[in-house]
């Protein structure tokens, strides 16, 4: 039996920088996507999450001097684990894998780490940023509530952050404008709206959606993920202020 056709890989996701690159840039500020390998519905990947961060930080690191790292793929995704093809770790290993190589980063001579999450199912990113005053390595967690409600005015989104939960229109927006190939037609007739998920992580999202989605897919476009991507970028400046990582920054 022939094997059917894998979806293409998305070029340009992953760092291309050499050992010399790195030692001649002398970045002070690393970037690190984080995704997750769980359903978006029947239009988008498994990867989806993990594409969207990489794409992220690409944008980040393509305006800023930053050391842009390989993506986690694997996150916490237990509340989607009724459906075939989700893998997750648990807290404590994502908590533990971040401040490890948190602690790498410091010794190599990079005081600065900016976790570019794509999963929001994450939630111990904040405890590992909360936690990591005092370590010596300066952290923060990117994009936050802020900046996504700046960037989602940018792009004129119609849902409100509340009801695009899960494979809607933010999400099928940035692939349609950065990777359209790994979107499947249907997207449009895929809407499922369901706002009140009071005991979602009681139950998993199943008990909520049978599709996996969770909001509007139908009005994504591909200028929505262009201009989101371009809030989200021009926020970033603030977080490389903040940590003082700029290029007029004292070494």
């Amino acid at each position: 039996m022939t094997a059917p056709p894998q979806p293409p890989i998305p070029a340009g996701l992953l760092p291309a920088d050499t050992t010399e690159d790195v030692r001649r840039r002398r970045p002070r500020l690393a970037v690190l996507p984080i995704g997750s390998f769980e359903q978006h519905g029947p239009h988008l990947p498994l990867t989806t999450d993990t594409v969207i961060a990489c794409t992220v930080a690409r944008e980040l690191a393509a305006a800023h001097d930053v050391l842009l790292l390989p993506p986690l793929t694997v996150s916490c995704s237990q509340e989607h684990a009724a459906w075939p093809g989700t893998v997750s770790i648990s807290a404590r290993t994502l908590h533990a894998v971040v401040t490890d190589l948190a602690d790498s980063l410091l010794r190599s001579g990079i005081g600065a780490l900016v976790l570019v999450n794509g999963h929001g199912g994450n939630y111990v990113l904040r405890n590992v940023v909360q936690e990591s005053a005092g370590r010596g390595i300066r952290m923060a967690l990117f994009p936050g509530t802020a900046d996504w409600d700046a960037a989602r005015d940018r792009a004129g989104i119609r849902t409100s952050a509340h009801s695009d939960m899960h494979a809607g229109e933010l999400e099928t927006s940035i692939l349609l404008h950065a990777h359209p190939e790994l979107v499947k037609d249907g997207y449009a007739g895929a809407d499922h709206p369901a706002d009140d998920r009071r005991h979602l992580l009681t139950l998993g999202l199943s008990a909520y959606t049978t599709s996996g989605v969770v909001g509007r897919p139908s009005l994504a476009s591909a200028h929505k993920g262009r201009e989101l991507l371009a809030g989200l970028t021009e926020a970033f400046a603030e977080y490389v202020a903040l940590l003082g990582a700029g290029a007029d920054a004292d070494d």
